[in-house]
């Protein structure tokens, strides 16, 4: 046989044989489909790029209802008329919902003039007697002014990803803990002064310190009343475009990898992929001053690539209720099941 009728038979017999592939192929794809739906219960059916707000079991709308209703609040940066509208609406909110609240109290100097600025973390207990328990927390405080903004650095800055959304995020989870059942003790914490500053160089995360400095005298007592077993930090996680690496430190620390694996696993399980599988950026964040001061094994769950961060377009139009959906699912699951 010539070279060209070789090529001429080969390529008859690809053409005769193609639409057995192809069926074969379907076939095969949809025996894996099914397979994988048995196993996890017929969660996570939909690809993430098909995935639509009603196939969630986490109200995303009414976490988006939640950060547009803190949104016209106004600015709320530590001790000004906004944070204090928010710390009732959320106190009421919370209590409303069978949670033990408080308001941490303490004060820091103001970073230009020296004055005291009164500022509170507002912390949610569930199951207070319970010793195991989780840490699920948030800051709450925006920044006083859009430093980034090229057109207005000194205008109105709403902090709608960052971080109503993490803030509205925590508020429709509380809904559910009921029938999330979490084996474990669970609070909230909503840190005061993560960003009350004016310039580069100011002093950050003045909430999560304080709330850290205060853990960790607890957990120095021959008999602590109780300890983290785990903790989770939520922030800038309702933008529309939402991408969510590991953050560095959270898999390089050795006590805090076992937990990026358990929520990824849970996302993974899901088919939210906007959780990535790869290992992004260092993130300077509440996170680090939980571990380092506190000792609680804590992560940060964050999209840090915000094309508006700290500008004056951080407003509820850049957020999404999918992308707050997808993030309170995974959260929820992982509670179910937490380790």
């Amino acid at each position: 046989m010539s070279p060209a009728k070789q090529i001429a038979g080969n390529s008859l017999a690809i053409r005769r044989f193609w639409p057995v592939a192809a069926v074969l192929f379907l076939c095969g794809l949809a025996i894996l489909f099914w397979g994988r739906a048995a196993r996890h219960g017929g969660e996570g059916l939909a690809d993430a790029a098909t995935l639509k707000l009603e196939d969630i079991p986490f109200d995303g709308a009414k976490a988006y209802q939640w950060l547009k209703r803190l949104c016209e609040l106004g600015p709320r940066p530590s001790g000004s008329p906004g944070m204090a509208a928010q710390q009732k609406l959320l106190s009421e909110y919370f209590q409303a919902l069978g949670g033990e609240v408080e308001l941490q109290r303490f004060r820091a100097r103001h970073p230009r003039d020296g004055t005291w600025v009164e500022m509170a973390n507002l912390l949610v207990r569930w199951a207070p007697k319970s010793r195991e328990r989780i840490l699920l927390c948030a800051h709450y405080d925006t920044l006083p002014f859009p430093l980034l903004d090229r057109k207005n650095p000194r205008g109105v800055f709403l902090g709608a990803n960052d971080n109503a959304g993490g803030v509205a995020l925590l508020m429709e989870l509380a809904r559910l803990l009921p029938e999330i059942n979490c084996q474990l003790g669970v609070d909230f914490a909503f840190f005061d002064g993560e960003e009350f500053i004016f310039r580069q160089g100011d002093p950050l995360f003045l909430g999560s310190e304080f709330f850290a400095r205060q853990y960790a005298r607890e957990q120095a007592r021959a008999a602590p009343p109780y300890r983290y077993r785990w903790a989770v930090l939520v922030d800038m996680i309702g933008d529309a475009d939402l991408r969510i690496p590991k953050e560095r430190n959270s898999y390089w620390w050795r006590d805090t990898r076992p937990l990026i694996e358990q929520i990824w696993a849970t996302a993974a399980r899901l088919d939210v992929k906007e959780f990535l599988p790869y290992v992004g950026q260092e993130v300077e964040d509440d996170h680090l001053i939980l571990h380092n001061v506190g000792r609680i094994p804590c992560i940060d769950i964050i999209d840090f690539e915000y094309p508006v961060w700290h500008t004056q377009e951080d407003t509820p139009e850049r957020c999404s209720p999918l992308s707050l959906a997808k993030v309170g699912w995974v959260l929820s699951e992982w509670l179910k099941n937490v380790k």
